[in-house]
């Protein structure tokens, strides 16, 4: 691969995993947006946004960018970032402002933010194409970023109306809905086998399912009849999403640090994405073979956490044989 295709490969790398973060971005936002032309505008935006990113993968497969590892390793990296940085973005974006209307419009102003870089990036695409002699690529680059500067003039006419139902429902007393009725719990089954891939995804997940949560969605029964210390009692063999799930809940309700403290202790990085969806049949074979950090960052977890008899004398039997 020679120098100039190594650039473009570089700069469609940084789009694609752009894009696959946008899909995520826009599926929380359209569960968090109530029905009309906004919401309308979002759905179809979303198509396409899904559409860039096959075509851009396309275009890094037909430049061998799949074959060159570095490249792909690269790319690889970009795209768990951009994923990671979505789905962690996700629960702030629930939080932010005083009430539904307000998040919606906050979000919109994001999303404008978003297009305007979406089209710095593609313009640059193109200019670099060109000047590479790689008219195929100018093509594509020249063609997404006209969709982009649509949806880019349409959420700007679309915020003043947004801006409107905030002053309805923040000045006026007159609000028209909540955050919890927009289906974010939806949105978070259709996304959540992808995102507990990306490290650190799993409390985003967990926030997310809390701020929507009932009692009886949490992993401790009967939880809003229990005390501080029988709630502390039964949080360590929670995985790291339920404990973001019952820290959000505590929060929304009687914040009590006894509780919020010992969730901070408690919460952390897995030992790896996906651990805490595994049996401890299936984490017994990961151990197998034979990873002494690896064994490690189990030990330390699984005491912290689960406390799974078999699970640390597999760990600890795969120390003593290091």
């Amino acid at each position: 691969m020679d120098a100039s295709t190594k650039k473009v490969v570089q700069y469609l790398g940084e789009a694609h995993a752009s894009e696959l973060a946008l899909v995520r971005v826009l599926q929380s936002q359209i569960a968090m947006t109530p029905r009309g032309s906004y919401r309308s505008a979002l759905e179809t935006h979303l198509d396409e946004t899904r559409d860039h990113a096959e075509r851009v993968e396309q275009r890094l497969d037909d430049l061998g960018a799949g074959g060159n590892p570095l490249a792909a390793a690269v790319t690889f990296a970009e795209t768990l970032v951009g994923q990671a940085f979505a789905l962690g973005k996700t629960p702030f974006d629930l939080l932010r402002g005083s009430g539904g209307e307000e998040k919606v419009l906050k979000n919109a102003k994001d999303a404008y933010s978003t297009e305007a870089l979406e089209i710095a990036t593609y313009t640059a695409i193109e200019r670099l194409a060109r000047a590479v002699d790689d008219d195929e690529t100018a093509e594509l680059a020249a063609s997404i970023r006209a969709d982009e500067e649509r949806m880019l003039q349409r959420i700007l006419r679309e915020i003043p109306r947004l801006t409107d139902a905030v002053v309805g429902a923040d000045v006026e007393g007159d609000g028209s809905y909540d955050v919890g009725s927009t289906g974010a719990a939806e949105a978070v089954k259709r996304t959540a086998s992808q995102a507990r891939k990306v490290p650190g995804v799993a409390r985003a997940e967990g926030a997310i399912k809390g701020l929507v949560a009932d009692e009886e969605d949490l992993a401790i029964s009967g939880y809003d009849g229990l005390t501080v210390t029988e709630i502390v009692a039964r949080l360590d063999g929670l995985s790291q999403i339920d404990l973001a799930k019952v820290d959000v809940y505590e929060r929304r309700h009687q914040d009590r640090t006894g509780i919020t403290e010992r969730i901070a202790k408690l919460r952390g990085d897995e030992p790896w994405p996906g651990y805490d969806e595994l049996t401890a049949a299936e984490i017994r074979a990961v151990l197998d073979e034979g990873d002494e950090d690896r064994g490690q960052r189990v030990r330390v977890y699984e005491r912290e956490h689960k406390n799974r008899a078999g699970v640390l004398r597999a760990a600890s039997r795969q120390h003593s044989q290091a």
